[in-house]
């Protein structure tokens, strides 16, 4: 049974689970995100409390961008023949499409010993015939690799070729049947040679061939890519996609996708936990190009991508832009951060804003707000920026409890708004949504 949608829209896209190194592809018109799932080491396994832990994959799929629906558990290490079940180490995958069946593609560390002596990590290949399951685990892992973090790009004329990292990023050509190497595995060269490489991401566009990858280059991973003009090589280093993590997460992972005519970067953060950056969420924010096919720098964001419907639940917390000094962001519940957060409204035009809300569906009459003020204190909706039109205030009497509150609103024209909530009065004003009814 699937699960239902969740309605999100904002950063990061997964909240009742962590999900890392996110996978995007698109298969007959949906998003399809193939993350790993990170979690906390269970007790008596003999695992490392402060390392990577992960047992399972699940899928994820959207029409919107917006509303992800889980679909499951599609792999775990207790159903791959070769994998170690007790190592925890089913680490970034991907999947692909070909024929009309699907592969997925994920590491994990193997039972026994190779021909070269060799235990350590191995990729292997579960394969279906729909996106989200089920998948049949082949027996063996590929042979010829030894490394993790696979990805696979199927190139115009039909070659299929296989990236991975172990100390550097290696790549190979793949068979028809998608499960055995075709070529001797190269070393790509001309990387830098300083700090951890990992990830591998390869796309086309363009007739240009961008091979993106996370690295070391100070103290944590950032994104970075080349260009070239052949899926193998020879690639040139050409820039940073985004900059190392401000909340300090030691990793980040990423894929790159076209959906509907716009580019999208999926990446992972550690804001559900910032004490412990082994456990993290999937990220989506537009990606753009320069006219000489090289890419702007991308700046996380918590508004993420997609429109939100007026009608929906509106996080302000995922805020597009917010005062300095006044407002603030915190978890609602620091025990439980699957629950989100709250914004804090501290003082006398104090404001959040949220970008891109719809209201063309329908007309809406009246706004429900959510707040927590023990002091009382009043808000003012308004449209578009810090200045805009006041179309709904809300008065609120002391109270010391989560409660919400409905007031009418003026006729707001049929189209997409930025939203902002003003505080007017000087008593902190706490907030967790607001919809549009």
């Amino acid at each position: 049974m699937l699960a239902a949608p969740s309605l999100w829209g904002q950063n990061p896209v997964i909240r009742d689970q962590f999900t890392a190194d996110p996978s995007a592809r698109v298969f007959n018109g949906k998003v399809y995100l193939y993350p790993s799932h990170d979690i906390l080491a269970p007790e008596g396994k003999n695992l490392r409390k402060e390392w990577f832990c992960m047992a399972d994959y699940h899928v994820f799929s959207s029409d919107d961008l917006i509303r992800w629906t889980d679909h499951g558990v599609i792999v775990s290490q207790e159903q791959v023949p070769w994998v170690d079940s007790t190592s925890y180490s089913m680490w970034a995958p991907d999947c692909v499409e070909r024929n009309g069946k699907y592969y997925f593609y994920f590491p994990a560390n193997k039972k026994t010993q190779g021909p070269n002596g060799r235990r350590g990590f191995g990729i292997g290949v579960a394969v279906a015939d729909h996106p989200e399951g089920p998948y049949i685990p082949q027996p063996e892992p590929i042979q010829g690799i030894f490394g993790i973090d696979p990805n696979v790009l199927i190139d115009k004329d039909g070659q299929a070729y296989i990236y991975w990292s172990m100390g550097q990023i290696f790549v190979a050509k793949l068979k028809e049947n998608m499960l055995e190497l075709d070529s001797e595995p190269l070393a790509i060269p001309n990387l830098p040679n300083k700090g951890l490489k990992e990830g591998p991401w390869v796309f086309e566009r363009n007739g240009i061939y961008y091979l993106t990858f996370p690295h070391v280059e100070n103290k944590i991973e950032r994104l970075e890519y080349a260009m070239g003009n052949h899926p193998m090589g020879p690639f040139t280093m050409t820039g940073i996609i985004m900059d190392e993590s401000p909340l300090n997460c030691w990793t980040n992972h990423q894929s790159i996708l076209e959906w509907k005519g716009q580019w999208f970067l999926f990446y992972h953060q550690n804001e559900l936990s910032p004490k412990f950056d082994k456990n993290r969420s999937t990220c989506i924010d537009s990606l753009f190009f320069n006219a000489d096919g090289t890419i702007r720098k991308v700046t996380p964001t918590f508004r993420g991508v997609g429109l939100t419907h007026a009608g929906d639940e509106i996080h302000l917390d995922r805020y597009s832009l917010k005062s300095e000094p006044g407002a603030a962001i915190a978890f609602l519940d620091t025990t439980d951060t699957f629950a989100g957060w709250k914004t804090l409204l501290q003082s006398p035009q104090a404001w959040v804003q949220y970008n891109s809300v719809d209201f063309r569906a329908e007309r809406f009459k009246s706004v429900r707000v959510k707040t927590f003020a023990p002091r009382g204190g009043a808000l003012e909706i308004r449209l578009d920026s810090p200045e805009g039109a006041v179309i709904a205030q809300v008065n609120l009497p002391a109270h010391d409890a989560w409660q919400e509150w409905e007031v009418k609103t003026k006729k707001v024209k049929p189209a997409v708004h930025n939203l902002v909530v003003v505080a007017t009065q000087g008593n902190p004003v706490e907030l967790d949504w607001i919809k549009f009814e």
